[in-house]
């Protein structure tokens, strides 16, 4: 199912409806007061993923300040959220999500896996860009494992629309779930069509695995691409695990650089994509 954007969406077209039919759940969208957009013919995207640990930084401190600085410092217009809590009583049952959503003047899209202590939890989008659809997909559970998901979005870039997935797979060890979330990811990229793609989120795997070469046989890793070091994204005192990626079809990466903060327990990922 899809819900519509509340300020401004575009209905989708039948490709979205197509990608979002079976098996899906909505996603709620709302307006936050927006940055000043990239320019209407832009062909650059500007690409944040980072997992927030519900705005729990490495001093335990809840933070969304923190985490919106984060954001607005890197000069992303599209950004994925992970670990993003709703109503939760962990964190004081605020809809941080919003919080954060306001202070980096973004609009955002939101796509509830779970219900958790009391509220919502999942991922999120936030973006200046032209939403044109939006929808939330449940992937493949393995053996009572947690409830994961895909958020996707169309969005508007330069007159393209691209579809943006943004997600948080399996932790566990074996990998059948992820291997399996993978290749649910292919099928809703082959559903797309031949249009442009972002993947992006916490994937905790590794380069090189079942998961990264399933998805990496029809997307590019941006960081394997442009990125400059070993990209390492946990844990943040010393890093030594690449397990947060970016991933794209239909888009040149430019740059990509993993970005120092204590604003969680994951260290953020930041790519420059230009539209072919």
């Amino acid at each position: 199912m899809i819900a519509r954007h509340r300020r401004g969406c575009v209905v989708a077209g039948v490709v979205a409806l197509a990608l979002l039919a079976v098996g899906g759940r909505e996603a709620s969208g709302q307006a936050a007061p927006a940055t000043p957009a990239a320019p209407t013919g832009s062909r650059e995207l500007r690409v944040l993923t980072f997992n927030i640990h519900h705005a729990e930084g490495v001093d335990a401190k809840l933070d969304v300040a923190r985490v919106a600085q984060v954001i607005k410092d890197s000069g992303a217009d599209l950004v994925g959220l992970q670990e993003v809590d709703r109503g939760v009583e962990r964190s004081g049952r605020r809809d941080l999500l919003k919080e954060i959503a306001d202070l980096a003047g973004l609009r955002f899209v939101f796509g509830k896996n779970i219900d958790h202590q009391g509220g919502d939890y999942g991922n999120a989008l936030l973006t200046s860009r032209p939403i044109v659809s939006e929808g939330n997909r449940l992937l493949p559970n393995t053996d009572g494992g947690e409830q994961r998901g895909v958020l996707q979005v169309v969005i508007d870039v330069g007159g393209t629309q691209v579809l943006v997935l943004t997600t948080h797979l399996d932790a566990r060890r074996p990998d059948a779930q992820r291997r399996d979330s993978a290749d649910a990811m292919l099928a809703m990229i082959e559903a797309w069509g031949s249009g442009p793609v972002v993947a992006m989120g916490d994937f905790n795997d590794v380069p090189g695995s079942a998961t990264w070469t399933r998805l990496t046989t029809k997307l590019t890793d941006v960081w394997a691409a442009v990125g400059t070091g070993d990209g390492f994204t946990i844990p943040v005192e010393a890093p030594r695990s690449r397990i947060d990626w970016v991933l794209v079809r239909g888009l040149e990466p430019v740059s990509a650089e993993v970005l120092k903060t204590d604003a969680s327990d994951h260290l953020p990922v930041v790519a420059t994509l230009r539209l072919k």
